[in-house]
């Protein structure tokens, strides 16, 4: 059941890209900055998939790395990485706003406040890790997307999706799960995870994103078709 689910819940949020980039590179970008704020949301939800323990937010986590790639492709390097910092802003934004909420002394009349607090509390830790693994991650992606771009002569563009999300993907797992998961000794703050876990993680995880991958390149394909009605 989880397994259909998961398929289709990326497949409506990868045809949400394709709709916002109909509409236009701006509405790409608003579509970006949503999906950073609802991976802080979704990381929170836990359940299993293809027999690995995965979070809410391995879905739009790939249709955030397929939204950035179809800016690279249709409006360039420069405008990709425009996009990254957008994506960081908007996450930077949640996290403070968030904090400011739960700072509230709630009134007898509050309800809300428990659930609010599950949800919205972040630790350092992961906070830190989740934006070194995002910036480093994303900023590989579009720099092998472009690179393999330019070796190809603008062709096979399943290869530079591919290659340049599945090297990201891999740094992104690394770096979060280190940083933002494993208690390792020296690190100064105590982990959720035991390092002897770390590399049953960290493989589970790309696990996930693998599939991920080889889901969204139709999609990236089918941009094109968008851009040239769009254009046309």
């Amino acid at each position: 059941m989880n397994e259909l689910l998961f398929i289709l819940f990326f497949i409506l949020m990868a045809a949400f890209s394709l709709g916002a980039l109909r509409l236009g590179k701006a509405y790409l970008f608003a579509f970006i900055a949503v999906l950073s704020v609802l991976l802080n949301i979704f990381v929170t939800k836990q359940f299993t998939l293809f027999g690995f323990m995965i979070t809410g937010g391995n879905v739009l986590y790939g249709v955030l790395f397929l939204s950035t790639d179809m800016i690279s492709e249709h409006f360039g390097k420069k405008e990709a990485y425009k996009a990254v910092r957008v994506g960081i802003m908007a996450s930077v934004l949640f996290v403070v706003t968030t904090q400011f909420l739960l700072a509230f002394v709630p009134n007898s009349e509050d309800f809300a406040q428990p659930a609010i607090q599950t949800l919205f509390s972040i630790t350092p830790r992961i906070l830190i890790g989740s934006l070194l693994a995002f910036i480093i991650a994303q900023n590989i992606d579009i720099f092998v997307f472009h690179r393999l771009k330019n070796w190809t002569n603008g062709r096979k563009l399943w290869l530079r999706n591919l290659v340049s999300t599945l090297t990201s993907q891999l740094f992104d797992t690394l770096i979060f799960t280190a940083v933002g998961l494993t208690g390792f000794a020296f690190l100064p703050i105590e982990g959720i995870i035991s390092p002897d876990l770390f590399w049953p993680v960290a493989v589970a995880t790309y696990a996930i994103k693998v599939i991920v991958a080889l889901l969204d390149t139709p999609f990236l394909y089918l941009s094109r078709k968008v851009v040239q009605q769009k254009n046309s």
